[in-house]
């Protein structure tokens, strides 16, 4: 019972860190366009 839990914890942590990897990948890219477009618009 307890190999089972472990490797179920196992599974799910790298599941949980492959989810997180790709938001804060996604929230950067957003943050990088927004900043983009803002400095743009001060420029124009």
């Amino acid at each position: 019972m307890m190999t089972l839990a472990n490797n179920l914890a196992l599974v799910n942590w790298e599941m949980g860190t492959y989810i997180i990897g790709f938001f804060a990948l996604v929230c950067v890219a957003l943050i990088f366009v927004v900043l983009k477009m803002i400095f743009g618009g001060k420029k124009e």
